[in-house]
C-alpha cells in the first residue's frame, strides 16, 4: 500500500512516497509540462510567422534570419548539462522559474532590436538558455513521478507543443495586423513569463521504502539478554585471577561471590550495538554523472539522437517551399503544415498508449517508429501534387509524434540507463543532440542551393534517420552484453569464506577462560 508522508510543508518541499506514485502530485506536474511545452517548443515552431517581417525590417537574407532559430535551438541543447547541474544543486522548480524569466527577458528585449545580430543575442542566446532551463528539468521530474504510466502521460503532456502551433500561429498573425510585429513579439515575451508559474508547481519527489518493524519473540529477547550477561561474565573473568569461580548466569552465582554487573553497563552496551548497526549516511548525489558515457548502450542511444535530430526540424522548414515549387498555392501549403501538426498530436498519444502496455520491450517499438519515419522522409520527393504531399505530411507527422514524444523519456528505461541516472543522462543526451540541431537546417539548405531541388533536403533528413535507426538497434544488444559481463564478473569473483563459528557462544567463553587460568597457573 502506498502512503504519503502527511506533514504540513511549504509548496517547495519534496513529496515523500513509499513507491513511485504513478499519479498524485505528478498530475499537476504533467499539467505544468503541457504549458511549458507550449511556451517553449510551441513558440519556436511558430516563430516562422515573424520571418518575412524580420527580413524586411532588417533588410537581411533568408539564411541570416534563419540563424536566429538555429542559434536558439543550439544553445537550448548545448547548455543541457548546465541545466542538469543547476537542477541537482538548487532544485528543479527554481531552475525552471529562472528559465522562464530568461525566456521572457530575451523576447521582450528582442522586440526593441535594431539589427539581426541583436536577435542572435536576445532570442538565440538569452531565450535559448531559458528554453533549456525550463524544458529539461520539467520533463525529468515528470518521469520520476510515473512508472507504469510514464510513456502515456509524457506523450499526452508533450502535445502542448502541437496545440500551440495551432493557436499561436494564427493568433500572432492576426495580432501583427493590429499592432505590428514588434508589439506582437513583446506580447509573446510577456506571455512566456507564465513559465515561472509552471516552475513553481514542481515539487521534488523522494521514494523512501517503508521499513518493516519486526517484533522480537520472547525467546530471542531472553537469549539476547543471556548473551549480554555472558559477555559481561567473560570480561570479568579476563580481568581477575584464575581462582575465581566461572559463572554464566546470575542465577548460578553464589551469594558471596555474586559478580552482578552495574545497571548502567547493559544500557551502554546496547547503545554501542545500536550505533554499530546503524545505517551509514547516504552519499551525496553528483551534480552531473558522466559515468553514463561509459555505458555502451547509452552511447548508441546518444548517437541515435544525434543523427535522428537531422530529420526533426528540416521537414517542417522546407515543406512549404517544396509545395510551392510543385505549383501548390500558399493557402493549400499552409493546410499541409497544419495537417502535419494535427497528425503529430495523434502520433504522440498513440505512442504513449502503446508503450504503456505491459509487458513490452519499448526500445523495439521505438525502433519500428524510427524505421517508418525514415520511409516517410524518403516518400516526400515522390509526391507530385497536393494530395500526395498531404498524405506524406500526415504520415510523417504521425510518425514524428511517436518518436519526438518518447525519445527522451525512454532514457529512464532499464534498456538505456534507468531512472536513477535519468537526470544526468538527459543532460548529456540533449547536449549531444545540439550539434545536429545546429547543423541540420543549414546542411539541408546547402544541399538545396547546390542541387536547386528541395527534395535534397528530405533525402539528407532520411539518411540521418536511417543512421539513427542503425544505432538504436544496437542499444539493446549492448545493454544485454554489459549485463552478461557484469554477471560473469560476479560469478568469477573472490569466494567469501565464512569463519567457523562455535556452536555455542557460552562454550567459547568458558574455554577461553579455562585457557587463561592455565596460563596463570
Amino acid at each position: 500500500k502506498m502512503t504519503v508522508k502527511a506533514v504540513k510543508m511549504p509548496c517547495t518541499a519534496p513529496n515523500v512516497y513509499t513507491k513511485v506514485p504513478d499519479g498524485g502530485w505528478g498530475w499537476t506536474i504533467a499539467f505544468a509540462f503541457f504549458f511549458v511545452e507550449a511556451l517553449t517548443y510551441g513558440i519556436i515552431k511558430s516563430f516562422g510567422v515573424f520571418f518575412n517581417d524580420l527580413r524586411e525590417s532588417f533588410d537581411e537574407t533568408n539564411s541570416r534570419i534563419s540563424w536566429i532559430i538555429s542559434i536558439c535551438v543550439f544553445v537550448q541543447a548545448f547548455t543541457a548539462p548546465l541545466s542538469t547541474i543547476l537542477s541537482n544543486r538548487f532544485g528543479h522548480h527554481l531552475v525552471v522559474m529562472a528559465g522562464g524569466v530568461l525566456i521572457s527577458t530575451g523576447m521582450v528585449i528582442a522586440s526593441f532590436a535594431c539589427s539581426v545580430v541583436d536577435m542572435y543575442i536576445t532570442i538565440g542566446v538569452i531565450s535559448g538558455l531559458g528554453y533549456c532551463l525550463s524544458f529539461l528539468p520539467t520533463v525529468t521530474i515528470l518521469s520520476q513521478y510515473f512508472d507504469k504510466r510514464r510513456s502515456l502521460v509524457t506523450a499526452v503532456a508533450s502535445t502542448g507543443e502541437c496545440f500551440a502551433v495551432f493557436s499561436f500561429a494564427p493568433a500572432i498573425t492576426a495580432l501583427k495586423e493590429q499592432i505590428g510585429w514588434r508589439y506582437s513579439l513583446l506580447s509573446v515575451g510577456v506571455l512566456q513569463l507564465s513559465v515561472v508559474i509552471c516552475g513553481s508547481l514542481l515539487r521534488p519527489i523522494i521514494i523512501k521504502e517503508q521499513e518493516e518493524v519486526k517484533v522480537q519473540p520472547p525467546e530471542e529477547i531472553t537469549e539476547t539478554k543471556y548473551m549480554l550477561e555472558n559477555e559481561q561474565t567473560r570480561t570479568s573473568i579476563e580481568s581477575i585471577d584464575s581462582g575465581v569461580e566461572i559463572t554464566t548466569s546470575p542465577s548460578n552465582v553464589p551469594g558471596n561471590t555474586k559478580a552482578e554487573p552495574k545497571s548502567e553497563e547493559p544500557k551502554e552496551q546496547v547503545q554501542i550495538l545500536s550505533d554499530n548497526n546503524s545505517t551509514p549516511p547516504e552519499p551525496k548525489n553528483k551534480l552531473l554523472d558522466f559515468s553514463v558515457m561509459r555505458d555502451y548502450s547509452f552511447i548508441c542511444y546518444a548517437l541515435f539522437g544525434l543523427f535522428a535530430t537531422l530529420g526533426f526540424f528540416a521537414p517542417s522548414l522546407y515543406i512549404i517551399p517544396l509545395s510551392l515549387s510543385l505549383g501548390i498555392s500558399k493557402d493549400h501549403s499552409a493546410y499541409i503544415l497544419s495537417a502535419m501538426a494535427i497528425a503529430e498530436v495523434f502520433g504522440r498519444i498513440s505512442a504513449g498508449w502503446v508503450l504503456n502496455k505491459e509487458p513490452i520491450r519499448k526500445i523495439y517499438i521505438e525502433l519500428i517508429c524510427v524505421v517508418l519515419l525514415s520511409v516517410a522522409l524518403f516518400a516526400f520527393p515522390f509526391a507530385s501534387e497536393f494530395w500526395g504531399l498531404m498524405t506524406c505530411s500526415i504520415f510523417f507527422g504521425f510518425m514524428l509524434g511517436t518518436v519526438a514524444g518518447t525519445h527522451i523519456p525512454l532514457l529512464a528505461e532499464d534498456d538505456v540507463v534507468g531512472i536513477a541516472k535519468m537526470s544526468s543522462a538527459a543532460g548529456v543526451y540533449v547536449f549531444i543532440q545540439s550539434f545536429a540541431g545546429l547543423a541540420g537546417p543549414p546542411l539541408a539548405g546547402v544541399l538545396v542551393d547546390t542541387t536547386h531541388n528541395y527534395s535534397s533536403a528530405f533525402y539528407s533528413c532520411a539518411a540521418g534517420m536511417v543512421l539513427g535507426a542503425v544505432f538504436l538497434s544496437l542499444v539493446r544488444p549492448c545493454k544485454a552484453g554489459l549485463c552478461r559481463r557484469q554477471q560473469q564478473c560476479v560469478e568469477e569473483g573472490a569466494v567469501v569464506v565464512l569463519p567457523d563459528l562455535p556452536d555455542d557462544f557460552i562454550e567459547m567463553d568458558i574455554t577461553k577462560a579455562e585457557n587463561s587460568g592455565k596460563v596463570s597457573n
